[in-house]
């Protein structure tokens, strides 16, 4: 949710700090709360003994709500304080943009930055840029995500049951359990109301490709620009294969289609003033930028949530 990405030094890979707790609706307000003057908070409120009164749920979920708010991009560290993001303030605050997380487009942002950024994320990250079977279980997924891990971050050593309970994780944000389970397991968490997995059998899932209703042009701009930033900084157009099929993509994370893809680009110039412009000459598909200003990219934002 951050506008300016804050994971530069952070761990390579990570699959643990949500203590096995899908994020919920309510629980990045709740971190946001935290703030003092000037957006900080003491980290000690995440670990003080009234830390269960305070956030009105148990030690582990305390840990969880942190973990999360950092993932999410809500706040990054700062010394012995977190410090709450520009863009997070301008959703979050009472009076804010949403701030009880209802809008689409905050759940929106927070998948952008868990499947696109890899901050705290890496089985996020994996399973939407690198996972291409047409269905797949959690067993299936836990050898090849042990072997990305493996290759990004060699020494970095993993047990089998910490991949496979942060895949259990992930899954069930997207597609939480029908049936049995405890209480905790019916609290729909944030991100299954975008409709981008589905379990189409007991244990086994599908990513659901295409367009999607729900994903305002405002979240797709942005995430455009923040891909663009990371993928061709300082370049003035960007292939269509990029934004479609590169790692960390607005296509890829955002399971869209070619046409919907194509679609959303076409009216991009109306949206952004001219600041983003397609073009598809001589068979050669394009996105043209203007310089941006930091204004113009939190506008993108602002227009998701009118």
């Amino acid at each position: 949710m951050s506008a300016v990405s804050k994971d530069s030094g952070g761990t390579p890979v990570h699959f643990s700090g949500h203590e096995t707790f899908p994020l919920r609706q309510m629980w990045l307000k709740k971190a946001f709360d935290q703030a003092v003057s000037g957006g900080l908070i003491p980290k000690s409120v995440f670990a003080n003994d009234t830390a269960i009164a305070e956030f009105g749920v148990g030690k582990n979920m305390v840990a969880s709500i942190r973990h999360w708010a950092l993932a999410c991009g809500v706040m990054y560290e700062a010394g012995n304080n977190f410090q709450i993001g520009g863009l997070a303030a301008e959703i979050l605050q009472d009076g804010g943009l949403d701030p009880y997380a209802e809008n689409p487009s905050t759940a929106w942002l927070a998948h952008w930055q868990l499947a696109g950024h890899c901050f705290r994320s890496t089985t996020w990250h994996w399973l939407f840029n690198h996972v291409t079977a047409p269905t797949f279980t959690r067993q299936e997924l836990e050898a090849p995500l042990a072997q990305y891990a493996r290759k990004i971050a060699p020494k970095h050593r993993l047990s089998v049951s910490t991949i496979s309970r942060d895949l259990e994780t992930c899954l069930r944000s997207y597609a939480p359990r029908a049936a049995g389970g405890s209480p905790e397991d019916f609290a729909e968490p944030l991100l299954g109301e975008l409709g981008l997995l589905q379990e189409v059998h007991k244990g086994q899932y599908a990513f659901r490709r295409g367009p999607k209703a729900s994903l305002h042009d405002g979240v797709f701009a942005y995430a455009l620009v923040d891909f663009w930033g990371r993928e061709a900084e300082g370049q003035s157009s960007l292939a269509f294969e990029a934004v479609a099929y590169a790692e960390g993509s607005p296509g890829r994370v955002f399971k869209l289609d070619e046409e919907s893809i194509a679609q959303r680009l076409i009216s991009l110039s109306d949206f952004t003033g001219g600041k983003l412009e397609w073009t598809d000459s001589a068979g050669l598909r394009q996105v043209h930028r203007k310089v941006l200003t930091k204004d113009d990219i939190k506008n993108m934002i602002r227009h998701a949530y009118d």
